[in-house]
């Protein structure tokens, strides 16, 4: 797994603790400590309980065996970091929807459009619009990458702008959204930032070790185009 506070690839085994049980289910506290950087990651689960027994005494909770729900208690946020080379008014309004995406998936949605129409007028320089048109205009253009085009074009789909024109014309407002709209949302902005912020900026910084090279060796620097 990605441990929440340092975001390296770790394993351990989380144990849980039983908190009861109400009309939604049995609810129990997953807990485990990162072993890279040594903090408590808590996680609220809620399910069906299981029970073991050792052949002395009463049963006793072993696991939420058929989870419910699954939320991050500790840290208390996201996963998803945005690129440094993103600029920070997109940047903040990226943060903010993944913040809140749990607890409010429509909030997160209105959020996340109102970054991508942003990001397109910013760095496709798309014509203002309506977000549909913004994006049509940036899929005619054929300046992205197959598989970010088709991502892109999908947000259409799966927001269902058809079924809520609304979508496509204020971006920041809290309407109806679809399952996993709000995560695909994301998903589709964390590209976009590839694309246009950081895989110029990383070419940029080996263009210009280069050229360093090249000067250390008294020739002339690369050509660009």
């Amino acid at each position: 797994m990605k441990c929440p506070h340092c975001l390296n690839a770790v394993h351990y085994e989380p144990r849980q603790i039983l908190i009861g049980k109400d009309d939604e289910g049995h609810w129990a506290i997953e807990s485990g400590i990162c072993p890279a950087c040594k903090r408590a990651v808590l996680v609220l689960l809620s399910g069906e309980a299981s029970y073991g027994w050792d052949g002395s005494g009463p049963q006793t909770f072993s696991e939420i065996h058929k989870v419910a729900t699954r939320r991050l208690i500790r840290p208390r946020g996201t996963q998803r970091r945005c690129p440094p080379e993103v600029p920070l008014e997109l940047a903040g309004d990226f943060h903010e929807a993944a913040l809140v995406i749990e607890d409010s998936p429509t909030a997160s949605a209105a959020l996340s459009r109102r970054c991508l129409q942003h990001l397109l007028r910013m760095a496709a320089q798309v014509k203002s619009g309506n977000l549909a048109d913004e994006i049509q205009q940036v899929l005619d253009s054929k300046t992205l990458p197959p598989h970010v085009a088709e991502n892109l074009d999908s947000i259409r789909n799966v927001g269902n702008f058809a079924a809520h024109p609304m979508k496509d014309k204020a971006t920041d407002r809290i309407l109806p959204v679809e399952p996993n709209e709000a995560e695909w949302n994301l998903d589709v902005l964390e590209g976009l930032f590839d694309f246009y912020f950081t895989q110029p900026a990383r070419s940029a910084t080996k263009r210009a070790l280069l050229d360093q090279k090249l000067a250390n060796a008294g020739k002339p620097p690369m050509k660009t185009p």
